[in-house]
């Protein structure tokens, strides 16, 4: 492992720790602000098969013990592509959830709440690239089309040795 990741996941893993543990402590808050996200969400995934909990407090702790394991996991380098893509799909309702500068009442909480669902959508950003990161390996798309050029390859070859 590079040193850049070395630091960069534990620095990009350290918002989600702090957030999760700052949630799990205080509940309420979080959860009545999920509400209106939860309340059209957890149908949803009930009608895919998902089994999730009404409650919002329920939820905001799922999530929160979500964000706190893979953002453990992303810090320490294990499974750093999954817990980078759980982070991800985490932080989407999180922010939906959380920052909903649109229905802000004054102008300097709409400034406050777009600021930080931007930056939400920043970190989902560098999250997508580091569930990609294949640290310098060559990742499934690349084998795959090497696999299919070497493929054809041996096919060519093997034609030619039976039919000269």
């Amino acid at each position: 492992m590079t040193v850049s990741r070395m630091i960069a996941r534990p620095m990009l893993a350290s918002i989600f720790v702090v957030g999760a543990a700052a949630a799990l402590k205080n509940t309420s808050g979080p959860a009545e602000k999920a509400d209106p996200v939860t309340s059209r969400l957890v149908p949803l995934a009930r009608k895919a098969g998902i089994p999730l909990p009404e409650d919002p407090e329920t939820l905001v702790k799922l999530n929160a013990g979500v964000q706190i394991g893979a953002g453990l996991a992303l810090a320490t380098g294990r499974m750093p592509r999954l817990s980078a893509a759980v982070l991800a799909g985490s932080l989407i309702p999180t922010t939906a959830a959380g920052h909903r500068f649109w229905e802000a009442d004054d102008d300097a909480t709409r400034t406050q709440q777009r600021l930080h669902f931007f930056k939400n959508v920043a970190l989902v950003g560098g999250l997508i690239i580091a569930a990609g990161d294949t640290e310098g390996r060559p990742g499934v798309a690349w084998r795959a089309r090497h696999a299919a050029k070497d493929a054809k390859r041996e096919a060519k070859l093997i034609k030619a040795k039976v039919h000269p």
